[in-house]
């Protein structure tokens, strides 16, 4: 208990000081992680896999993520905030099944545009506040996403329900050119790849969960 408190309070903290990196006043609810790891729980077979979480946070998709990983899985998470990769080490340092798997997992503290995997990764699963970002950046990510997947792979991400939709009908100039810059992608990966989308109501906020599959 003492140590979820811990957590909630760094993520506050970064919360406050950098906004637009973090993009959430609160972490992921349980509801909103097992959404985003549900394709990685329901795999078939006994073939280890590779997962990439990108943007973990304090964890809580990791959380769900750790306790579904089995013998010979390999699981990288690339994250830029260094308090948030501090409380992640000691996380796999302490924690039951984040110790059980830290052989299998590695940190990589950088922005994830620049991180090369040796393989592709059959799941991505993704925690960045893409619609706080510059629109050319959500470009560049997004791709990036495509970019280390396996043909066939699955990418899950989650947005606060309604976030674009509200931001395109109240602001103006240039805030309203990048926002609706960041619906077209977002929205043609979607049309594209999208194989499901989740509504997550108990979360802080309410979120989407988009589940996309690379084609083959």
């Amino acid at each position: 208990m003492f140590s979820a408190l811990k957590n909630q309070a760094a993520f506050f903290r970064q919360f406050r000081q950098r906004f637009e990196t973090t993009g959430a006043i609160a972490p992921s609810s349980r509801f909103l992680a097992r959404s985003m790891t549900s394709f990685l729980a329901a795999r078939n077979g006994a073939t280890p896999v590779r997962v990439l979480e990108i943007g973990p946070g304090t964890g809580p998709v990791t959380e769900a993520i750790v306790k579904l990983l089995r013998p010979g899985d390999v699981f990288d998470l690339v994250e830029l905030n260094e308090e948030f990769v501090s409380i992640l080490k000691a996380r796999f340092d302490s924690e039951g099944d984040w110790h059980r798997v830290r052989t299998q997992a590695t940190i990589h503290q950088l922005p994830v545009q620049d991180f090369v995997a040796a393989e592709p990764y059959h799941f991505v699963i993704s925690g960045l506040p893409l619609n706080n970002f510059p629109a050319d950046l959500v470009t560049s990510i997004t791709e990036t996403y495509f970019r280390l997947l396996k043909p066939g792979g699955v990418l899950s991400y989650f947005e606060y329900m309604y976030v674009r939709p509200v931001r395109k009908a109240i602001t103006h100039g240039a805030e309203r050119v990048r926002i609706s810059s960041i619906d077209q992608t977002l929205r043609g990966h979607c049309d594209r790849c999208r194989i499901r989308r989740d509504n997550i109501w108990l979360n802080v906020p309410p979120a989407w969960v988009q589940h996309l599959r690379k084609e083959s």
